[in-house]
């Protein structure tokens, strides 16, 4: 595999990309589906184990496809929209949360230590949060251009695949953000309640994300754009780490709604740029299924989780280890002397 150099000189140059990326292997991904109907089993009974075999084949390009490096990565930011009182947390919490992340007592720690993935954590700027997106732009290009370059050069050209995930106070406001900009409705249909707000605090995020994409309703259309305006510097590394991926034909496993809300902004450049993500639950948060439905994606489990920090995403990582094992090592009628009717 060659491994093409990731930096971003301007926000441009992100459409000039997306025009030039690379697509599944449909030959790899046929040989996979035909040893999948070889193998000792009805056909189709493992059901989207299979799929995800398939999947998998078809952006490593080979017929049985391995995990030998899991690479997981979690980027954390801080938010201006927080002095909208949309947050029953303060903002310390999230540079508490990215030291016990180092410390290894997080559950994102304990899911990728028992499935497998390295975890890296990425703080970006945590001393200087974003502006208020209610009052002005959240960033400016050269902070979310400086953003999606941090999110790029975090990955591994050598992963097998990519498990991405969150932290930010207040994070789950800039999230619902992105979705109703992205995919217009109202921004209640979007908002939960993130990490424990009451009533009254959905209704705050409501009003701050209503007043933010009136005032930035010119962006409308542009992903990168809605991203500068609206998104965090989490979520511009996220984009950055799903489009480096994409370069290296590395399989992504987004986490939550915040995960998937962050790369709303490439889907609206164009939906293809999400083709090699997976989702890896549907969180708890109402927006999900919403926002899914938008991409037309199907998150690989429905655990009820909504903890965010890249759990769900690790969690799935075992569900695809399992589809690999099955893929790989299970004996086809010929090998195991079965009659296959």
């Amino acid at each position: 595999m060659s491994h093409v150099n990731f930096l971003l000189t301007s926000l441009d140059d992100i459409a000039t990309l997306v025009k030039h990326l690379p697509e599944t292997d449909a030959k790899s991904q046929a040989a996979a589906r035909a040893r999948q109907d070889c193998l000792t089993k009805p056909a189709g009974s493992l059901g989207r184990l299979e799929d995800l075999a398939v999947f998998f084949a078809g952006w490593q390009a080979v017929e049985v496809p391995r995990i030998a490096h899991a690479q997981a990565v979690v980027f954390a930011g801080n938010h201006g929209v927080c002095a909208q009182n949309v947050n029953p947390f303060p903002q310390e919490v999230t540079a508490q949360m990215v030291l016990n992340f180092r410390a290894g007592g997080a559950a994102i720690n304990q899911l990728c230590q028992v499935n497998g993935a390295d975890l890296s954590v990425v703080d970006l700027d945590l001393d200087k949060p974003t502006a208020d997106f209610t009052a002005a732009p959240a960033m400016t290009a050269a902070e979310s251009l400086a953003a999606l370059n941090a999110g790029a050069a975090a990955v591994s050209p050598d992963a097998s695949v990519l498990i991405l995930g969150e932290m930010g106070i207040g994070n789950s406001t800039v999230g619902a953000a992105l979705a109703t900009a992205s995919f217009g409705g109202e921004a209640a249909d979007w908002v939960g309640r993130g990490t424990g707000s009451d009533d009254a605090g959905v209704q705050r995020k409501v009003d701050a994300i209503n007043r933010a994409v009136s005032r930035h309703s010119a962006t409308i259309g542009d992903g990168c754009a809605v991203l500068t305006a609206l998104g965090g510097r989490e979520q511009a590394a996220i984009c950055g780490a799903v489009l480096a991926a994409r370069l290296w034909r590395i399989p992504v496993i987004l986490d939550g709604f915040i995960c998937t809300a962050s790369v709303a902004p490439l889907y609206t450049l164009d939906p293809a740029c999400l083709d090699h993500c997976l989702v890896g639950h549907l969180s708890a948060e109402p927006g999900h299924k919403r926002l899914l439905d938008a991409m037309g994606k199907t998150a690989v489990l429905d655990f009820d989780m909504r903890l965010g920090e890249g759990s769900g995403a690790a969690l799935a990582l075992g569900i695809v280890r399992s589809a690999l094992a099955c893929h790989a090592g299970m004996a086809t009628f010929a090998q195991a002397g079965v009659a296959d009717g």
